[in-house]
């Protein structure tokens, strides 16, 4: 009876043991799929789908490596004609892509320095080819400057951005801005060596980013740049949002579930840019205020840059009343570079 009392103890625990360790195979070997796999789900079937991540490519670092790619900048047609210049509407290709703008080319003979402009925020229904740059560019035009100010997709007569992505849609206009910087050279007048870059606005965070992107020495002017890190640069707008930026939010944390905000935002990489920088930034600013300027200006200059700073008392977002004072600092600051 002993003896059967035994046997059937070591059954026991034998099955225990067979339990315990069957289990514990499982677990090792779902801690080993995970550990190789941190990015894969698993379907209901138990195969293995590989997260994707779409937005990953238009990351800094990735766009950095990409660079710019030029297309032909096709002269479309004149729009005005003026004593020392003409007006164009212009096209070149961006991931295959049509984006149109305004050009201004010179009447002047041989090789031209080029200032491409960047504009800030305009809805989009009030928006025309020029709106944002043409004052200035006329004023740079007159005094022999090429200026190429892009539309981006979805404005004037360029293509369409692909649908149902805000944030790819605000992406793109970095990759817009490398492939115009890189198709400059196809333009028979311009003097690839002489480039420069303006930006007011949200057009001076799209100059910051390719400063940073391209890391090249294009002389950059600045007129109450967004500056600040990526999402709070939009963020801070959300309450001029007919929903007060609810959706918006609701978009940034589905983004923020695949992706690190840093990744994308100029304030992180203020250390890739190489250019001389012209900031001019209105006290009576509504729209930037005065301590993004303030910062932007300590933080370029900690990086050993030369940076141009003017602050005019009483001036709004475009630097009214003293535009004329603005323009002229900037034809000073391009011809020191010529």
């Amino acid at each position: 009876m002993v003896a059967f009392k035994l046997k059937f103890a070591d059954k026991r625990l034998i099955f225990a043991l067979s339990g315990f360790l069957l289990l514990f195979a499982s677990y090792m070997a779902i801690n080993l799929v995970v550990s190789r796999q941190k990015s894969n789900l698993l379907s209901p079937l138990g195969k293995t789908q590989v997260r994707e991540k779409p937005l990953e490519k238009y990351s800094f670092e990735n766009l950095k490596k990409r660079r710019g790619k030029p297309s032909q900048i096709n002269l479309e047609r004149v729009l005005t004609q003026h004593e020392g210049f003409t007006a164009y509407l212009f096209s070149f290709e961006s991931d295959g892509r049509k984006i149109t703008g305004l050009a201004h080319l010179p009447k002047k003979e041989g090789k031209l320095p080029v200032v491409v402009m960047l504009r800030g925020y305009v809805d989009q229904e009030q928006y025309q080819t020029g709106v944002g740059t043409q004052p200035a560019a006329e004023v740079y035009a007159a005094n022999g400057f090429i200026t190429l100010a892009p539309d981006y997709l979805g404005y004037g007569e360029s293509d369409m951005p692909p649908p149902g992505d805000i944030w790819e849609e605000r992406f793109l206009r970095h990759v817009a801005v490398a492939d115009l910087l890189a198709s400059v050279a196809t333009l028979p007048q311009a003097d690839t060596e002489k480039i420069f870059l303006w930006g007011h606005s949200n057009g001076g965070m799209q100059a910051l980013t390719a400063l940073e992107l391209s890391g090249g020495n294009y002389p950059t002017v600045l007129w109450a740049p967004v500056s600040q890190y990526f999402p709070y640069d939009v963020l801070y707008y959300t309450n001029e949002a007919d929903d007060g930026g609810k959706s918006l939010r609701q978009n940034l944390a589905e983004f923020e579930k695949d992706y690190d905000t840093d990744d994308y935002s100029i304030g992180k990489h203020f250390d890739w840019i190489k250019a001389p920088v012209q900031l001019h930034q209105g006290t009576a600013d509504p729209y930037i205020p005065l301590s993004w300027s303030d910062d932007l200006a300590s933080s370029l200059k900690k990086q050993g840059l030369e940076v141009d700073y003017y602050l005019y008392p009483g001036n709004d977002h475009n630097l009214r009343p003293d535009w004329d004072t603005v323009v002229a600092r900037d034809l000073a600051f391009f011809k020191k570079y010529l």
